[in-house]
């Protein structure tokens, strides 16, 4: 990034109220829908990729650059009382994380394959060992090599071909999400001139060890929509083998876990499609698995000679079935599990005489053991209240073992190999606190607002039992003094947000903060009812769900308006934007993490990545009705004159999910419209999009910044 020689203008004494607070130039833009005009004075923000990644920057450009700056600049001065206590945190939480730590060994095609972290080495080193685990080790892939010399670095998919010999992977150095494809041979260690350019990251090999498919990306939407074979060692060009004519579909390929088939899926928000191809016939076509249905969502396993359907055909929260290989049309397919109202299901996983499903139930996600051969099934019991279990890495089918990821609010990520026949239960790993971490001494359990309308909002808590102000509280009773509390929620696409331990999260606790997460709808907390009731129409609900355990909270004397925060990310940052237009006096402080705010211009623009695809999440504002509706929740059109609570907002330059320029002109027309003594602060990463910066520590930074601002509002200054 170019160096601007800006200056942020500070009065002589450096306090507070001599900080200038940047002002944005105004420039009204007219947009006309359904014969309604809203003005946005600050859309010239808005830049392409090519004026961002030009060698000099045009004049609109220097003068979006320079806005930027001077947002950053005045945070950092407005903060820098707690440049010391940043730093302390930020030191304390890395300081937690295992230097030399290494992942749990699984086995595939006869290697083990691990990835592990070398002390203050920012990225992973991937190894295998042939056979056992007692062989030399074979470093396959070192990430701290590849990044040097970048600013952000991430690796996409890593698919190692079926003879062991080759290993393709993607990498992406500039965070928009799009994979340069490497070939590694892995018996020599040379790395192939020729790579693939403008990919999704990764690739599915055929059985002959030299084909491959990917998947390549537009280039103004960024939508995955071309499918393309490329043959190893070939001059001749790839082969283009789809083409997405719908610009709603996300595509990949992949290829399935059982070797025989490259899968290509098609997906969108309502609709699954899949086309299937014998991996060992690479240069054959694809055929449809079914017809394209609308409103059908599905998933597909092979296994042996038939393939595992999980499906919402006629089951709102979805069922099992089955079909041969030979017949896959949707009028083959055969009951396995029926239907249940109570249950969602999600996932699943096969073996030789077992099939295992991840299941939703009771609001939790939980692991069901099938006996094919008795056809017996059984729950795992994890003995805690709230908690998160899933399937984790299973490669093999001939195995009884299974492998599963456990976390809770109080339990860090654990990975467990349960034998499914006689029920002993190995942990394999746990992730470990350095510096020692007591899970006695903190609580977690799960409470329940009511919404408008009448439905239970679980929230799930978690704090420290031996504070001097003991938060100890039952249904019954409250605190002598209410708690700082910090209050998370996501709640769209579906994404529920489980129960977990966060190591970074116990320099809240450890301070006295009170950590929870309302499991809102438009997530799937309980099934897809859940989601549908916080989506399209109905979206509303999700803030309205947020607000009323906010207000459980502050009703039963857990916290109060003093010292309750809000925080989300993404569409979670557009449920904290809407909350605090809609409840601005609830909260000490908010965070709103990548915010999408902008909800009715991006939701028009068919050139910016996701749009297209996400009509059927949000609506379509070509459509009135969806207009309306949008238009009177978009936290971006619905800013007024008001005080707002403390607001710290943090973006990507170079976000490919919500673009910069949502909450670079949010933070400008909240300016504009503020009132009383409350801080607004943005944070703009120059170098990193939506997930904000690489590296296993450096993303730490932001969280210590995102804490400091909180502690400095409560008057923690250590």
């Amino acid at each position: 990034m170019k160096n601007l020689n800006l200056l942020l203008l500070i009065i002589i004494g450096g306090c507070m109220k001599n900080i200038k607070v940047p002002e944005a130039e105004k420039q009204p833009y007219k947009m006309t829908v359904h014969g309604d005009t809203r003005v946005d004075d600050y859309y010239w923000m808005r830049l392409s990729d090519k004026q961002k990644n030009a060698e000099e920057f045009d004049s609109q450009t220097n003068k979006v650059v320079e806005y930027i700056d001077l947002e950053n600049k005045y945070t950092e001065a407005s903060l820098s009382q707690t440049e010391k206590l940043q730093e302390n945190l930020f030191n304390e939480i890395i300081g937690r994380i295992e230097k030399n730590d290494e992942s749990v060994p699984y086995f595939k095609n006869g290697y083990f394959y691990y990835s592990r972290f070398e002390s203050d080495k920012e990225y992973r080193i991937h190894c295998r060992k042939k056979g056992s685990l007692d062989s030399n080790e074979e470093i396959i892939l070192n990430e701290n090599i590849l990044a040097k010399g970048h600013d952000y670095f991430a690796i996409g998919d890593q698919s190692v071909s079926p003879d062991n010999k080759w290993l393709a992977y993607g990498v992406d150095t500039l965070s928009r999400r799009i994979y340069e494809i490497y070939f590694k041979n892995l018996e020599t260690g040379e790395i192939l001139e020729t790579t693939i350019n403008n990919s999704s990251g990764s690739v599915a090999w055929a059985n002959d060890n030299k084909t491959v498919f990917y998947t390549s990306k537009n280039a103004i939407t960024l939508l995955s929509e071309k499918i393309w074979r490329h043959k190893l060692g070939s001059s001749n060009s790839d082969e283009m083998i789809y083409h997405e004519k719908d610009n709603t579909f996300y595509n990949g390929v992949y290829r399935s876990k059982s070797g025989e088939f490259i899968i290509i899926y098609h997906s969108n928000t309502l609709v699954n499609d899949y086309q299937i191809l014998n991996a060992n016939d690479p240069d054959g076509s694809f055929k449809n698995f079914t017809v394209r249905g609308t409103e059908h969502e599905y998933s597909i396993e092979h296994y042996q000679d038939k393939f595992f359907i999980i499906t919402n055909w006629k089951a709102k929260n979805s069922r099992l079935m089955e079909t041969s290989e030979n017949a896959t049309e949707k009028k083959n397919w055969k009951e396995v599990i029926s239907h249940r109202n109570e249950v969602h299901l999600l996932g699943m996983e096969i073996f030789n005489d077992h099939l295992v499903l991840n299941e939703r139930k009771d609001g939790l996600r939980s692991l069901r053991i099938v006996h094919q051969n008795s056809g017996k099934d059984e729950y795992i019991d994890f003995g805690e209240e709230t908690f998160t279990a899933r399937i984790s890495v299973n490669e093999e089918f001939n195995t009884n073992i299974l492998r599963y990821y456990f976390t809770s609010m109080v339990t860090p990520g654990s990975i467990y190999d349960y034998n499914m026949d006689s029920g002993k239960l190995t942990l394999m790993k746990q992730d470990k606190v350095v510096g020692g971490y007591d899970q006695t001494k903190y609580h977690a359990e799960r409470r329940y607002a009511i919404a408008k309308d009448g439905r239970p909002v679980p929230i799930s808590l978690v704090y420290k039992k031996d504070l001097k102000n003991d938060p100890t509280f039952n249904n019954e009773g409250a605190p002598d003094n209410p708690q700082n509390l910090l209050l998370y929620a996501y709640g769209s696409y579906g994404s529920t947000r489980d129960p977990y331990f966060s190591s970074s999260r116990l320099s809240l606790l450890d301070r006295g903060f009170i950590y929870a997460i309302a499991h809102v709808r438009g997530g799937q907390i309980y099934g897809r009812q859940s989601y549908d009731d916080g989506k399209m129409l109905n979206k509303k609900n999700t803030f309205t769900d947020f607000i009323a355990a906010g207000k459980y909270l502050i009703k039963n004397g857990i916290t109060n308006e003093d010292h309750l925060f809000a925080e989300g990310g993404s569409a979670g940052g557009l449920l904290i934007g809407a909350v605090v237009n809609m409840e601005p006096e609830m909260w000490k402080g908010a965070i709103a993490a990548v915010p999408f705010v902008d909800v009715i211009t991006t939701m028009l623009d068919s050139t910016i990545p996701l749009t297209t695809g996400e009509w059927d999440e949000w609506g379509d504002p070509r459509i009135k009705k969806y207009y309306d509706y949008m238009l009177s929740y978009s936290p971006y059109d619905q800013i007024q004159n008001k005080s707002y609570p403390n607001l710290l907002v943090t973006s990507g330059f170079f976000d490919s999910q919500v673009q910069y320029w949502e909450p670079l002109k949010y933070v400008a027309k909240l300016r504009e419209h503020w009132e009383g003594p409350s801080k607004l602060y943005l944070h703009m990463n120059m170098d990193a999009g939506h997930g904000g910066k690489s590296g296993r520590y450096r993303q730490y930074r932001e969280v210590a910044l995102e804490y400091a601002f909180m502690f400095d509002l409560v008057g923690i200054k250590n």
